[in-house]
């Protein structure tokens, strides 16, 4: 049998423990091939809708676990995807990776195909087919309503009971964005019923027009109105869990769609790029997300709160991904029914 001598398997021992601690340091997002062309980039820009508050710490990390400077610039969706277009018509190399809810409404010779280990962990939805983006966090569509004003026993159990309750006329409010959620009534009704259901809706309860998601949760929960007939339920949850009066009551259908991480076609860091994007589908960025009431695209991750999702399981979800063309699509149809009166 071979043996060490003594005073060098002693050192080795001693070793060991310290190795074992560096490799548990490395997070597993790291792409050691990918990791040193990065840093010789320095840097990675990235064009994003989310909250700085949110958004900036948990870029802190990718940071210090790369060495790799990040310059975030944010914005809303449309702001972003319209610098997008303007600079790619001009051939700059100005962005790496973005990360809003309307990454695929860019044209796809604007975006990168690109392939990355931590995808292979994501939720079907999260994937797209032609790996031009994967999945950072989802939305979920119902309505919501103020605990203070309107009681569990009185919520309807459909959104055609919804629009019968003339008592509430004038105090429910909805995005003036919500595209998605209007195209996700359509796919479950067809086009026919669905018509008629929103023009019921609007003729019996006149629904102000809000501006921003998080704002109408916050009127919500502050009893400006007493019912949202939609919005993004993480929103809904991150107001209650602040203590807002507020709560999700979801209907048929559940729309749903994922807000994406894409990489520039023309990255000025494309090693950078590969190794934010990674990182943006990561647990650890999920983990971090969720503490803010985003919802996950990773089954290994724990949504906030955690019953966030089986409140809405007994319901039928319908996936809404919308292209360069659907949005403008489903903005005509949101004004001419809701907008029209």
């Amino acid at each position: 049998m071979f043996r060490l001598a003594p005073m060098r398997a002693a050192l080795i021992a001693a070793m060991i423990p310290i190795a074992a601690a560096a490799s548990a340091q490395t997070p597993s997002w790291i792409l050691p091939d990918v990791l040193a062309a990065a840093k010789a980039e320095g840097s990675v820009t990235i064009y994003s809708s989310v909250n700085e508050g949110e958004a900036l710490p948990v870029w802190r990390i990718f940071e210090d676990a790369t060495g790799v400077k990040v310059q975030f610039v944010r914005g809303s969706d449309v702001a972003i995807n319209s610098r997008i277009a303007i600079e790619g018509r001009a051939g700059q190399k100005s962005w790496d990776i973005t990360v809003t809810t309307a990454v695929s409404q860019n044209p796809p010779q604007l975006l990168e195909q690109y392939d990355i280990p931590e995808a292979r962990n994501l939720i079907p939805i999260a994937r797209a087919a032609d790996r031009r983006w994967y999945g950072h966090s989802i939305n979920y569509n119902a309505p919501s309503y103020n605990t203070n004003l309107v009681k569990k026993s009185d919520l309807p159990t459909s959104f055609a009971d919804f629009a019968t309750r003339g008592e509430w006329r004038g105090r429910v409010a909805i995005d003036g964005t919500d595209t998605q959620w209007l195209a996700g009534i359509f796919q479950y009704y067809g086009e026919e019923k669905a018509r008629a259901l929103i023009k019921s809706l609007v003729a019996n309860l006149d629904p102000v027009i809000a501006d921003g998601h998080l704002a109408l949760a916050r009127s919500v929960g502050a009893g400006e109105y007493a019912l949202a007939l939609n919005n993004f339920i993480n929103l809904t949850y991150s107001v209650q869990m602040n203590g807002g009066p507020t709560d999700v009551f979801a209907l048929d259908p559940v729309s749903a769609h994922v807000a994406q991480v894409g990489v520039s076609a023309n990255a000025p860091h494309p090693n950078a790029a590969l190794l934010a994007a990674n990182f943006a589908v990561s647990r650890e960025a999920q983990e971090h997300s969720a503490k803010f009431g985003r919802l996950p695209v990773r089954a290994d991750v724990t949504p906030n709160p955690p019953d966030a999702l089986t409140r809405i399981a007994s319901k039928t979800v319908v996936p809404t991904l919308f292209g360069p063309e659907d949005d403008r699509k489903w903005k005509r149809v949101f004004d001419e029914l809701l907008r029209g009166r």
